[in-house]
């Protein structure tokens, strides 16, 4: 059965600017995420399909889980290779923050106090906790694990980084599994990368599959998150990715990290829309487990990948290198955005 992808083992935390806010923000979230774990717009926090696999170590839905027990936590660290890590770092940490609490500390003004604690001002602060959406569901207990965290777009001075997350959440002694991808959007100011605004993705009902999302559905080489497994339930990605997919898991694991929900709806900094809300499109942030990103990631295997996913009919394929050839002109580029991962994206 195909995978919700499992959180990204990252052994360093790169500190840039901000380093004190993050340091006392990652402190009170990680208070709030040992309560847990002790059992003290655009996304939906959908639950994964039957058959879908949850991270490592994940509860699940069942009456056999322990009641009242939550997986532990674990926050996210930027590894080497990274562009700009405090970015993520600001955008990972409030989103672990927003989607993490102990038991009897729901709700949206808790969720305010949360985001406040990683020195946010109070009214920016509520804001983002009314913008979290899907990542504060009404549960008496949650933990949030990022997956990844990936560039929806860098620019000098602002940026759209995609969280995709898995969570476990407690409603009396049940402990459901489900998740979002979350579009957090930052500034760079004079402390340090801010972030601004938050836009969860929201993938939509489940509606009646076809044979090519089935088959996506069931393969454990494609590693989806939460809210692109939902992205395939509900019948809105195009047969290209979905055939794609399949096509490129006959020689490659894929880590996914984006499909639609989640992803800016313009191209970062212009007025051109992205492939990645009309369903044409997918992101992979690892490739037979080694993430993208990573300086000790054979770069041939990084460049047979992106050259696969021309082969299986990509018009427009990016990475962290810019291939020659092609049977199109510009069918491969390059840039800060996607240093990180390999985007995927078809005409029709």
């Amino acid at each position: 059965m195909a995978q919700v992808l499992r959180p990204a083992p990252h052994a360093t935390e790169s500190c840039g600017v901000g380093r004190r806010s993050l340091l006392l923000g990652t402190a009170a979230w990680c208070a709030a995420a040992a309560g847990c774990a002790r059992g003290a717009g655009q996304s939906a926090a959908t639950p994964p399909a039957a058959g879908v696999r949850t991270p490592a170590g994940a509860a699940r839905a069942t009456a056999s889980a322990p009641p009242g027990r939550l997986p532990a936590a674990a926050p996210w660290r930027p590894g080497p290779g990274e562009i700009q890590p405090a970015a993520k770092l600001a955008a990972v940490r409030l989103v672990e923050a927003l989607g993490t609490w102990p038991a009897g500390r729901g709700g949206p003004r808790n969720a305010a106090a949360r985001a406040a604690s990683l020195g946010i001002p109070a009214p920016l602060a509520a804001r983002l906790a009314a913008e979290a959406g899907p990542l504060t569901p009404a549960a008496d207990q949650a933990v949030v694990r990022v997956i990844d965290a990936q560039y929806g777009g860098l620019l000098p001075d602002t940026a759209s980084v995609l969280v995709p997350c898995a969570q476990s959440t407690r409603t009396g002694s049940t402990v459901r599994e489900g998740g979002t991808t979350v579009d957090v959007r930052l500034d760079r100011t004079s402390a340090g990368w801010a972030v601004t605004a938050l836009h969860p993705g929201h993938p939509g009902p489940a509606a009646p599959l076809g044979a090519s999302a089935r088959a996506v559905l069931d393969r454990p080489r494609i590693e989806l998150p939460p809210a692109s497994a939902a992205d395939v339930r509900s019948g809105a990605v195009h047969e290209s990715v979905l055939r794609a997919m399949l096509r490129l898991a006959d020689t490659y694991r894929m880590s996914v990290s984006v499909v639609r929900s989640g992803h800016p709806l313009n191209v970062f900094g212009t007025g051109r829309p992205s492939d990645h809300p009309v369903g044409r499109a997918f992101d992979v942030w690892a490739v037979d487990g080694h993430p993208v990103v990573d300086p000790a990631t054979p770069r041939s295997l990084v460049t047979a990948f992106m050259r696969a996913a021309a082969a299986a009919g990509s018009y427009n394929v990016g990475g962290p290198v810019r291939l020659s050839g092609g049977n199109r002109p510009n069918r491969f580029f390059s840039d800060a955005t996607h240093h990180d991962h390999v985007h995927i994206g078809f005409a029709t």
